[in-house]
């Protein structure tokens, strides 16, 4: 019988989401540290060490490794502030600026006005697809990386019953109008 890993990290309810996040397989060996997370997921702040694993051969961050920690900041905190609804990463670009030559560490603010928006397009048509912009910025303070993340927010359920539309034969499937 194979353990779920993911599924006992969830379960255990005395865990912080700060220890949760730590302890997701993939960023407990990317050794990703929580610096600030808000109960709320309006403030989040991750530490994402350069070391001899994450080092690219130019001495600097994989961009790989930068794209795999911002990929599921905000849907994570989109599913923290509308619970009942499925949310994933629809979409994420990120712009590589400066390059990455120290620990980085991911910042993201989830703006009021931009929460208040997506909860008014909830109410109206019962889903969002809302896109954020955070970065990562090195020890010296300067913006690295860039990051635009889309993100779908749907009713609860909503990927379990448009799967059939998928398989129609022309490749047809659920879109946004």
């Amino acid at each position: 019988m194979a353990v779920n890993l993911l599924r006992l990290i969830r379960r255990l309810s005395f865990l912080s989401d700060a220890r949760r996040l730590e302890w997701y397989p993939p960023f407990w060996l990317m050794r990703v540290k929580v610096l600030e997370l808000a109960p709320d997921w309006s403030q989040v702040r991750l530490r994402l060490p350069l070391n001899m694993v994450s080092r690219n051969m130019g001495d600097t961050m994989f961009g790989g490794w930068q794209a795999a920690l911002a990929d599921p900041v905000a849907a994570l905190a989109c599913a923290k502030r509308f619970p009942g609804h499925d949310v994933w990463t629809r979409r994420q670009t990120l712009d590589f600026r400066k390059v990455g030559n120290s620990d980085l560490e991911l910042r993201f603010v989830f703006d009021p006005r931009q929460a208040e928006a997506i909860a008014a397009e909830l109410r109206e048509r019962g889903r969002s697809t809302p896109t954020f912009t955070y970065g990562f910025y090195r020890a010296d303070g300067e913006l690295c990386t860039w990051v635009e993340n889309t993100v779908a927010i749907r009713p609860e359920g909503y990927l379990t019953g448009h799967r059939g539309a998928w398989r129609d034969g022309k490749g047809r499937g659920p879109r946004d109008e």
